[in-house]
């Protein structure tokens, strides 16, 4: 019994002992509180900035994800508008340079149409010119067979002209002046007309009242015009 009596009693010391020491432990937490109330106060921020850490951290990973694809987006419409630019730019420079190489070709077939057109037309000139000269230089060969013609003509005595012989060489005559004609060989009128250095050359004056000064009374060899140009001029004699 008095055994008993002692545990009991022993318990109630550990049990006061163990409430004291609580006490005493709880006395010194509230005098460190005292003396370092700011300790409490970061202990409960830092609680609670980590927690709000922790959600700010993550809010803070999404936004940076989305702006960072944001960001790669926008990127990529800028390159993409950059490349189109260029890609423009390039075709207008292209199409620029294609431009000006087609008005620098039309400018030379122009200018060689030109030159050749001038060229055409220089040589149908130089053409003329010869066909001119050589019909001309053909003329001057063939008047003087019309001379002789008109010569042996004139001196048939009137009683022959009605002869085979006499109406052949008419008609040879009348041929030759009228292909000559068609060529454009024509006479120079003389006789009765003033006296024009252009068509008649004077080889001769006389005086004679019948007939007014400066005016051509006679002619001796008959001169000849090829498209307006004088072939032969007119030999006359001229009245003062």
């Amino acid at each position: 019994m008095e055994n008993k009596d002692n545990r009991n009693m022993e318990e109630e010391m550990d049990t006061a002992s163990e409430a004291k020491a609580g006490e005493d432990a709880a006395c010194e937490d509230s005098r460190e509180a005292e003396m370092n109330p700011d300790k409490e106060t970061e202990a409960a921020d830092s609680g609670g900035d980590s927690g709000e850490g922790c959600k700010a951290c993550g809010f803070e990973e999404d936004n940076s994800e989305n702006s960072a694809e944001c960001d790669a987006s926008q990127d990529d419409d800028s390159a993409g508008e950059k490349e189109g630019f260029f890609k423009k730019k390039k075709k207008d420079k292209k199409e620029e340079a294609f431009k000006a190489k087609i008005d620098e070709l039309e400018d030379r077939v122009k200018r060689q149409m030109a030159e050749f057109e001038n060229f055409r037309k220089r040589t149908d000139k130089e053409k003329s010119a010869m066909f001119e000269t050589g019909a001309k230089s053909v003329i001057e060969k063939i008047l003087p067979v019309v001379d002789n013609f008109e010569r042996g003509l004139a001196t048939v005595p009137e009683e022959e002209k009605a002869s085979a012989f006499v109406e052949g060489m008419n008609k040879v005559y009348k041929q030759l002046m009228t292909e000559l004609d068609n060529m454009g060989v024509a006479p120079i009128e003389a006789v009765g007309q003033e006296f024009d250095p252009n068509f008649h050359n004077a080889v001769m004056h006389v005086e004679d009242e019948e007939y007014d000064e400066n005016i051509v009374v006679e002619e001796f060899q008959k001169g000849y015009t090829y498209h307006d140009t004088v072939v032969r001029h007119s030999m006359v004699k001229v009245a003062n």
